[in-house]
Protein backbone atom coordinates (compact mmCIF):
# COMPACT_ATOMS: atom_id res chain seq x y z
CA UNK A 1 0.00 0.00 0.00
CA UNK A 2 2.85 2.39 0.83
CA UNK A 3 4.36 1.81 -2.61
CA UNK A 4 1.02 2.66 -4.21
CA UNK A 5 0.73 5.86 -2.14
CA UNK A 6 4.19 7.02 -3.16
CA UNK A 7 3.49 6.15 -6.78
CA UNK A 8 0.34 8.29 -6.58
CA UNK A 9 2.28 11.21 -5.05
CA UNK A 10 5.30 11.10 -7.30
CA UNK A 11 4.20 9.41 -10.53
CA UNK A 12 4.15 12.64 -12.55
CA UNK A 13 7.14 14.29 -10.92
CA UNK A 14 9.28 11.14 -10.91
CA UNK A 15 9.44 11.01 -14.70
CA UNK A 16 10.56 14.63 -14.98
CA UNK A 17 12.53 14.68 -11.71
CA UNK A 18 15.02 11.94 -12.50
CA UNK A 19 16.32 13.65 -15.64
CA UNK A 20 18.31 16.03 -13.43
CA UNK A 21 19.13 13.56 -10.64
CA UNK A 22 22.66 13.57 -9.28
CA UNK A 23 23.16 10.09 -7.88
CA UNK A 24 26.38 11.05 -6.10
CA UNK A 25 24.57 13.51 -3.83
CA UNK A 26 21.06 12.07 -3.87
CA UNK A 27 19.75 15.41 -5.07
CA UNK A 28 17.85 16.90 -7.93
CA UNK A 29 17.76 20.57 -8.71
CA UNK A 30 13.99 20.71 -8.90
CA UNK A 31 14.08 22.22 -12.38
CA UNK A 32 11.91 19.46 -13.81
CA UNK A 33 9.22 20.26 -11.28
CA UNK A 34 8.96 23.92 -12.31
CA UNK A 35 7.56 23.08 -15.75
CA UNK A 36 4.05 22.79 -14.37
CA UNK A 37 3.97 26.54 -13.71
CA UNK A 38 3.04 25.83 -10.11
CA UNK A 39 4.49 28.27 -7.59
CA UNK A 40 6.69 26.89 -4.82
CA UNK A 41 4.21 27.58 -1.96
CA UNK A 42 1.45 25.98 -4.05
CA UNK A 43 3.71 22.98 -4.68
CA UNK A 44 4.27 22.33 -0.97
CA UNK A 45 0.60 22.87 -0.13
CA UNK A 46 -0.51 20.56 -2.95
CA UNK A 47 1.86 17.77 -1.92
CA UNK A 48 0.74 18.05 1.70
CA UNK A 49 -2.95 17.97 0.77
CA UNK A 50 -2.49 15.04 -1.62
CA UNK A 51 -0.45 13.14 0.96
CA UNK A 52 -3.10 13.71 3.62
CA UNK A 53 -5.94 12.74 1.28
CA UNK A 54 -4.24 9.50 0.24
CA UNK A 55 -3.41 8.61 3.84
CA UNK A 56 -6.96 9.38 4.98
CA UNK A 57 -8.32 7.10 2.27
CA UNK A 58 -5.92 4.35 3.29
CA UNK A 59 -6.90 4.71 6.93
CA UNK A 60 -10.59 4.52 5.99
CA UNK A 61 -10.02 1.30 4.03
CA UNK A 62 -8.05 -0.21 6.89
CA UNK A 63 -10.69 0.87 9.40
CA UNK A 64 -13.40 -0.77 7.28
CA UNK A 65 -11.38 -4.00 7.34
CA UNK A 66 -11.13 -3.80 11.13
CA UNK A 67 -14.87 -3.06 11.45
CA UNK A 68 -15.86 -5.89 9.08
CA UNK A 69 -17.47 -8.68 11.16
CA UNK A 70 -16.51 -11.23 8.48
CA UNK A 71 -12.78 -10.41 8.65
CA UNK A 72 -10.56 -12.86 10.49
CA UNK A 73 -8.57 -11.80 13.54
CA UNK A 74 -5.37 -12.18 11.52
CA UNK A 75 -6.62 -9.80 8.83
CA UNK A 76 -7.84 -7.33 11.44
CA UNK A 77 -4.47 -7.46 13.22
CA UNK A 78 -2.64 -6.86 9.93
CA UNK A 79 -4.88 -3.87 9.18
CA UNK A 80 -4.26 -2.50 12.68
CA UNK A 81 -0.50 -2.96 12.24
CA UNK A 82 -0.65 -1.12 8.90
CA UNK A 83 -2.60 1.73 10.55
CA UNK A 84 0.09 1.96 13.23
CA UNK A 85 2.82 2.00 10.57
CA UNK A 86 1.06 4.82 8.72
CA UNK A 87 0.65 6.77 11.97
CA UNK A 88 4.36 6.31 12.75
CA UNK A 89 5.33 7.51 9.26
CA UNK A 90 3.08 10.57 9.65
CA UNK A 91 4.74 11.41 12.97
CA UNK A 92 8.27 10.95 11.60
CA UNK A 93 7.54 13.04 8.50
CA UNK A 94 6.05 15.83 10.62
CA UNK A 95 9.08 15.77 12.94
CA UNK A 96 11.49 15.95 9.99
CA UNK A 97 9.57 18.84 8.42
CA UNK A 98 9.40 20.79 11.71
CA UNK A 99 13.08 20.25 12.47
CA UNK A 100 14.20 21.28 8.99
CA UNK A 101 12.12 24.45 9.15
CA UNK A 102 13.65 25.18 12.58
CA UNK A 103 17.10 24.81 10.99
CA UNK A 104 16.36 27.59 8.52
CA UNK A 105 14.73 25.90 5.54
CA UNK A 106 11.78 28.02 4.49
CA UNK A 107 9.50 25.11 3.61
CA UNK A 108 9.83 21.36 3.18
CA UNK A 109 7.93 18.15 2.76
CA UNK A 110 9.09 14.63 3.58
CA UNK A 111 7.50 11.44 2.26
CA UNK A 112 8.56 8.07 3.63
CA UNK A 113 8.26 4.77 1.84
CA UNK A 114 9.52 1.98 4.06
CA UNK A 115 13.28 2.39 4.34
CA UNK A 116 13.46 5.21 1.77
CA UNK A 117 12.50 8.85 2.02
CA UNK A 118 12.12 11.81 -0.32
CA UNK A 119 12.70 15.27 1.13
CA UNK A 120 11.84 18.39 -0.84
CA UNK A 121 13.08 21.69 0.57
CA UNK A 122 12.61 25.25 -0.58
CA UNK A 123 15.95 26.90 -1.18
CA UNK A 124 17.48 29.65 -3.22
CA UNK A 125 19.85 27.88 -5.59
CA UNK A 126 21.89 24.76 -5.00
CA UNK A 127 22.01 23.27 -1.53
CA UNK A 128 25.35 23.52 0.20
CA UNK A 129 27.12 20.41 1.48
CA UNK A 130 26.41 21.46 5.07
CA UNK A 131 22.68 21.76 4.30
CA UNK A 132 22.62 18.30 2.73
CA UNK A 133 24.39 16.96 5.81
CA UNK A 134 21.82 18.68 8.05
CA UNK A 135 18.95 17.10 6.15
CA UNK A 136 20.55 13.65 6.22
CA UNK A 137 21.27 13.98 9.95
CA UNK A 138 17.70 14.98 10.77
CA UNK A 139 16.30 12.15 8.65
CA UNK A 140 18.63 9.59 10.23
CA UNK A 141 17.88 10.76 13.77
CA UNK A 142 14.13 10.62 13.21
CA UNK A 143 13.88 7.46 11.10
CA UNK A 144 17.15 5.53 11.11
CA UNK A 145 17.18 5.80 7.30
CA UNK A 146 20.75 6.11 6.03
CA UNK A 147 21.74 8.84 3.54
CA UNK A 148 22.01 6.30 0.72
CA UNK A 149 18.21 5.90 0.88
CA UNK A 150 17.45 9.62 1.14
CA UNK A 151 16.56 11.62 -1.96
CA UNK A 152 16.81 15.37 -1.50
CA UNK A 153 15.17 17.74 -3.96
CA UNK A 154 15.34 21.51 -3.75
CA UNK A 155 12.75 23.87 -5.20
CA UNK A 156 13.62 27.48 -5.93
Amino acid sequence: MAVWLNWMFFADSAQAGYADYDSSSGMTDGAGDQSSGESVPDYFATVEVNRKRARDESMEVLQSVIDNPDATETVKNEALAEMNAIANEIEKEANIEALLVSKGFEDCVAVMNGNQINVVVKSQGELQTAQIAQINTVVYEQTGIEPLNVTIVHKN
